[in-house]
C-alpha cells in the first residue's frame, strides 16, 4: 500500500537539496561579496559564522514548540527565514546588515530540523532511520550542483545573484507544493478530535510527568554524543589537508583531494545505511559500529601518518564519521522520546552546533603544537563516542530483553 506521505517527504528533502546550496552560497561567491560589502575574506567569513550562531540560538526552543504546535508550521517558518536570507543577502551593502541575515539563515537551518526530522520520522514509523538519514544525501547534492550553477554563471558572464535567486525559486516553487501535502501530526489530531471531541484543552496542558533517573541518563548520554559525533567529523573536514600535507607529507594537490575522497566516503555511507536499515539491521548495532570505526581509523592514521593510509583513512573516517551516524543517533534518541521528538531533535543538535563553535577555539590552541596532536585530540574525542555508542546499545538491548521477559510473565 502506497504511503500518503511519499509526496511530503519528497517536499521535505528538496528543502534540504536548497540549504545544502544556502550553507555554501556565501563561500563560493565570497569574491562578489567583498566588493558588494566593501571587506575581505576575514569580513566574509565573519558573515559566514552568523550562521552557526543563529542555529544555535533557537534550535532547541524551536524544537519544543514544534511538539507543541506541529510540524508544519516551523517548516514554512523556516522556508520564509531562507527566503529573506537569499534575497537579504543579495541586497545587503555592509558586514553589519549581511550579519543579521546570515543569523536569519540558522534561524531558518533550526526551524527546518525541528519540524522535518521529526516529521520524517511519524511518515515513515518503519523506517525512520532510513528517512532521516536520507537528508544527508540531499544536503550533499546541493552542496554538489551549487558550484556547476556558479560555473554556468561565470561561462555566461551572469550576475552572480542568479545562483541566490535560483535557490529561492526551488524554495518558493517547494512551498507551493507542500501546502497541501498532509503531515502525519496534523492527521493524528484530526483523528484524536473525530473519536473524543468532549476533549478539552485541560488535556493539552497538563503537566508534563516527571522524568525517571534512566531517562535523565539516556537525554545526558544522547546530548554527549551529538556533541562528540559532530565533533569528530568536523574536525576532520577542518584539518584533514592541512594533515596530510604537513604531517604525511604529501603534495599540496593531491592533500586538497583528501576531502573529496571523504565526501565520496560520507555519500557511499548514506545510501549503504539505509540499504541495511531498511533490511532490519539495528540502529544501535550501526550505531556501535561506525563509531567504532572511527575511533581505529584515527589511531591508525595518527600511529602511521603516511600518504597511502591518510587516503584510505580520508574515505573510511567519511564513512563512519560523516556519513549519517548523526541522523541514526537522534533516530534513536527520538524514538525513546515518542512525545518529543521535536525536543529531542532540539536537544541533540544544539549540542552538536556548540561543537561548531567550541572545536575551532580547542584546535587553534593545539596547532601552535603540531598538526599531529590535533588528530590525536580526534582520537580521544572518537573514543569516548564509542563509549557513549555502547552505553546507549547496551541500554537500549537490556531495555527490549527486559520487555521481553515482561511479556513473557
Amino acid at each position: 500500500m502506497k504511503n500518503r506521505y511519499l509526496p511530503t517527504a519528497l517536499g521535505l528533502y528538496l528543502n534540504y537539496l536548497v540549504h545544502g546550496m544556502g550553507v555554501i552560497l556565501i563561500s563560493l561567491n565570497m569574491p562578489h561579496l567583498e566588493q558588494q560589502w566593501q571587506t575581505d575574506a576575514a569580513g566574509v567569513s565573519i558573515v559566514i559564522s552568523s550562521l552557526g550562531i543563529g542555529r544555535l540560538v533557537v534550535l532547541f526552543l524551536s524544537g519544543m514548540l514544534s511538539d507543541r504546535f506541529g510540524r508544519k508550521p516551523f517548516i514554512y517558518l523556516g522556508m520564509a527565514c531562507y527566503l529573506l536570507f537569499f534575497f537579504g543577502i543579495l541586497k545587503s551593502q555592509t558586514i553589519a546588515v549581511a550579519y543579521a541575515f546570515g543569523f536569519l539563515a540558522g534561524i531558518a537551518n533550526s526551524f527546518l530540523d525541528s519540524g522535518t526530522y521529526p516529521a520524517l520520522m511519524e511518515s515513515f514509523p518503519n523506517s525512520p532511520s532510513t528517512a532521516n538519514i536520507l537528508i544527508k544525501a540531499f544536503v550533499s547534492a546541493g552542496q554538489f550542483l551549487l558550484p556547476f550553477i556558479i560555473s554556468l554563471l561565470v561561462w555566461g558572464n551572469a550576475w552572480f545573484g542568479w545562483s541566490f535567486v535560483v535557490a529561492a525559486c526551488i524554495m518558493i516553487l517547494n512551498a507551493i507544493f507542500l501546502l497541501k501535502r498532509p503531515f502525519p501530526d496534523q492527521d493524528q489530531k484530526k483523528a484524536g478530535k473525530a473519536n473524543n471531541p468532549a476533549s478539552g484543552a485541560s488535556n493539552q496542558v497538563a503537566a508534563a510527568p516527571r522524568m525517571s533517573r534512566s531517562e535523565i541518563l539516556d537525554i545526558a548520554c544522547f546530548t554527549l554524543y551529538g556533541y562528540i559525533s559532530m565533533a569528530t567529523f568536523y574536525l576532520v573536514s577542518q584539518w584533514l589537508s592541512q594533515y596530510g600535507q604537513f604531517v604525511a607529507g604529501m603534495e599540496y594537490a593531491s592533500a586538497i583531494k583528501l576531502l573529496s575522497l571523504y565526501t565520496v566516503g560520507s555519500l557511499s555511507c548514506v545510501f549503504i545505511t539505509a540499504a541495511l536499515v531498511k533490511k532490519t539491521v539495528s540502529s544501535h548495532t550501526l550505531l556501535m559500529l561506525y563509531t567504532f570505526i572511527s575511533f581505529i581509523a584515527l589511531l591508525s592514521v595518527c600511529l602511521w601518518p603516511t600518504p597511502v593510509m591518510v587516503a584510505g583513512f580520508a574515505f573510511v573516517i567519511g564513512f563512519s564519521a560523516a556519513g549519517g551516524v548523526m541522523q541514526l543517533a537522534l533516530t534513536i534518541m527520538a524514538m525513546k522520546f515518542p512525545q518529543a521528538k521535536g525536543k529531542a531533535t532540539g536537544i541533540f543538535y544544539s549540542a552538536g552546533s556548540l561543537a561548531t563553535f567550541t572545536i575551532p577555539l580547542i584546535t587553534a590552541e593545539l596547532s601552535h603544537t603540531s598538526i599531529a596532536s590535533i588528530m590525536w585530540f580526534d582520537t580521544g574525542l572518537a573514543a569516548a563516542g564509542f563509549a557513549l555508542a555502547l552505553i546507549i546499545g547496551v541500554r537500549q538491548f537490556a531495555g527490549a530483553h527486559f520487555a521481553v521477559k515482561s511479556a513473557q510473565v
